[in-house]
């Protein structure tokens, strides 16, 4: 199932050695790894999370066709301790398919706190397969897991009523296969006609079956203590989803985030990169080292000059992007460990309904908050194609990944309420307002909304100290790249004269419309190639003192609204298709220098900054 903490087992199995990739003919991602389990070596396909083997999504049909295309050697089961009647049913159709399997009931130490017992041997008996306790988090477990893989077998699963099973019976080929036919998936001529023999619809008496069958089970190897005082976590857990008290700890988190990551991190952590390390150190140090050592001027500026690859791509990717991005992730690592994200959902849902979605979008648009290239790929999860497209707006116009939110905060950190009143009402409305009206012209209706809220839980520092490392490796190898190539394309259009040609071209926008400096132009251009890095530009800028309040709020909005990342903009032709992508991103384009530019002529009549 998903949220059992089954790519945490994958990660416990093959350490961090792992591949992405698209299944064939999928957008689904399927990732793939190697271990040293058991005294061989195995490839360990870490698949997307199921309820069923009966398809009701894309990622359901990439499940299903993996277990029947490549026939693994093994499958691991990785079930949910607690939700034990869920998992079994799964067991039950993955008995019907007849492959060797291991059952992990993960989670224990959470089923053991609210009382709940596994009497694991015994499970073990009735299924005929080995069943393993553990707890991925912390590891324990997993080398009795790796241990049990040689022993795996297919697992009795449940007999059903006596006609149902005479009716597969007399269904050629092998059982899961009659059963898909017997269900209606694919059905022939011989399956259709058993199918009219019963008042009932077939999928619906195999699912009793299945569910008896798990219930039955469950009363054999489970007990339950009697529940004591609940604890505060427990207590906690209550009260995020109440009411008051609920969006009470909503409007906290997000307090919370800005003071650790855009005054902690964008202000004293960035100071000391950029001013300390950086300006003290590094750029002197490097000034002198590659005069001394290259004698062409070229050369010397290109490396250390005012858009040099050390003085500028790096100080913007390390020194003033990297403290922000590296505070986010640790952030944003609490809340998905500490299962709060769902529950941000819930509280959400009726908000989202403004915009024609519902709380399951807030998933891939707080995801946007790290990476909107990720998040795009996230909106896989929305049920219908309408939800799909509009997050994917909501995601290109207002939402802005890490490293920019990030570095907006850092700015906005230094000034007052105003400016951040300002900022929060001009995006935050115009995302709304486009929300609203896209809602009520794209055709289609809002699905209902169904998640499953896992139990609040203290975050493990190791998960997510690891969960750090592989973004922040994924940031270096992709962000500081592009800083570079993006500063050696400043650089030589500075050197060719298009760098002043593109300024002027673009001073009708900059200057007269946005009343900024037309040293701001670069800006957007690069903000493209990637958005921190138009967003660091500006920081750049205001630190000179180049903008006053007024520009500063323009250039932020301007920069928060603007086209996605080069990134993102793939990835959106990818998901959404050419012509969606486009029209959105022409949407955003104009968007953001409307809005910006009528802010900007308010600000002026009113004087309010």
């Amino acid at each position: 199932h998903p949220n059992v903490g089954k790519s945490v087992v994958f990660n416990r199995l093959t350490g961090s050695y792992a591949t992405v990739s698209n299944y064939p003919g999928t957008t689904v991602d399927v990732t793939r790894g190697v271990g040293r389990l058991a005294g061989r070596t195995w490839q360990v396909i870490d698949t997307p999370g199921v309820r069923s083997l009966a398809p009701q999504s894309e990622d359901e049909v990439v499940t299903r066709d993996l277990l029947l295309r490549e026939k693994p050697d093994v499958v691991i089961q990785v079930a949910d301790a607690k939700n034990l009647r869920q998992s079994l049913m799964l067991t039950a159709a993955l008995a019907d398919l007849g492959l060797p399997m291991v059952l992990a009931l993960n989670m224990s130490d959470e089923a053991a706190s609210r009382g709940l017992r596994c009497d694991a041997r015994r499970l073990s008996a009735l299924l005929g397969v080995p069943v393993v306790e553990t707890v991925a988090t912390t590891g324990e477990g997993m080398d009795r897991l790796k241990e049990a893989l040689p022993k795996a077998a297919p697992a009795r699963g449940p007999r059903y009523a006596p006609e149902i099973e005479s009716a597969l019976a007399s269904l050629p080929g092998p059982r899961f296969a009659a059963l898909s036919r017997f269900c209606g998936e694919g059905a022939d001529a011989r399956a259709a006609e058993l199918r009219r023999r019963f008042l009932r619809p077939p999928e619906l008496l195999v699912h009793a079956g299945q569910e008896a069958w798990a219930l039955d089970t469950l009363s054999q190897v489970q007990t339950r203590a009697p529940a004591g005082r609940p604890g505060w976590l427990q207590a906690l857990d209550l009260w995020t989803m109440r009411g008051l008290p609920g969006y009470a700890l909503v409007a906290a988190t997000l307090l919370a985030m800005y003071y650790f990551v855009g005054v902690l991190a964008a202000g004293e952590g960035v100071d000391f990169m950029e001013n300390t390390l950086f300006g003290a150190y590094v750029n002197p140090l490097a000034v002198r080292a590659v005069k001394a050592a290259i004698p062409f001027p070229f050369v010397q500026d290109m490396l250390v000059g005012e858009y040099g690859v050390i003085t500028m791509a790096l100080t913007y990717a390390l020194a003033i992007v990297f403290p922000i991005v590296t505070a986010f992730f640790l952030f944003f690592g609490c809340l998905e460990d500490s299962g709060y994200l769902p529950r941000l959902s819930a509280m959400l849902d009726r908000a989202f309904r403004v915009v024609g979605l519902n709380g399951k979008a807030v998933i891939p648009l707080v995801l946007g908050l790290g990476c909107d290239t990720m998040a795009t790929l996230g909106t896989r999860i929305l049920e219908t194609r309408k939800e799909r497209i509009l997050a994917t707006l909501l995601l290109t116009l207002g939402i802005p990944c890490s490293a920019q939110l990030g570095v907006i905060m850092g700015i906005l950190a230094k000034h007052g309420w105003r400016e951040w009143g300002v900022w929060l009402a001009a995006v935050g409305g115009t995302t709304l307002a486009a929300g609203w009206a896209a809602s009520k012209l794209l055709p289609g209706a809002r699905a209902p909304f169904i998640m499953e809220i896992p139990p609040l839980r203290i975050p493990k520092l190791g998960n997510i100290l690891l969960k750090i490392k592989m973004r922040l490796v994924w940031y270096l190898k992709e962000a500081v790249p592009l800083f570079i190539l993006g500063t050696l394309a400043l650089f030589l259009c500075d050197r060719i004269g298009v760098l002043q040609k593109v300024e002027t071209l673009l001073a009708p926008v900059t200057t007269a419309l946005l009343g900024l400096p037309k040293e701001a132009a670069w800006c957007f251009i690069l903000g493209f190639l990637r958005r921190d890095y138009g967003a660091a530009g500006l920081f750049v800028l205001a630190e000179k003192g180049a903008l006053d309040s007024r520009q500063i709020v323009v250039s932020l909005v301007a920069i928060t609204l603007f086209m996605p990342c080069l990134a993102q903009f793939l990835v959106m032709v990818k998901e959404r298709g050419a012509r969606t992508a486009t029209l959105i991103s022409a949407f955003v384009f104009a968007a953001a220098f409307a809005v910006a530019g009528a802010l900007n002529r308010l600000l002026e009549f009113t004087n309010l900054l």
